[in-house]
């Protein structure tokens, strides 16, 4: 498994028609935690606060994960629904729109929630 030391190594080790998407969300995030610090953390793009970890995400071959996942309203929860994975992660398939705003609002209450 390779290991990277920058997010941009991280985007640029995946095919040319995923790293778009992968750079959207990197965007989304940063744009929804603007103060968070962007690195590398157990191999996968991580924003931190103060040095804590806030929000992960990472590439896979048929789906974008973002970690972890926000406590939420009902409202919210409903519409993270579809894409709970696993306790702790949001998966969504590179072969469908992906929800960039979800995800930046979900970015953005985790920021909250942890200060």
């Amino acid at each position: 498994m390779a290991k990277f030391d920058t997010v941009e190594s991280y985007l640029a080790s995946f095919p040319d028609e995923v790293q778009p998407i992968l750079e959207q969300v990197r965007t989304t995030i940063r744009a929804a935690v603007p103060r968070a610090q962007e690195t590398i953390s157990y191999d996968i793009p991580t924003f931190k606060l103060d040095g804590k970890p806030v929000v992960y995400f990472a590439g896979w071959k048929h789906h974008v994960s973002v970690y972890p996942i926000p406590e939420t309203d009902d409202a919210l929860e409903r519409e993270i629904a579809p894409f709970r994975a696993a306790k702790g992660t949001l998966k969504f398939p590179l072969d469908r729109p992906i929800p960039y705003e979800l995800i930046g609002r979900a970015a953005g209450l985790l920021a909250a929630q942890r200060s």
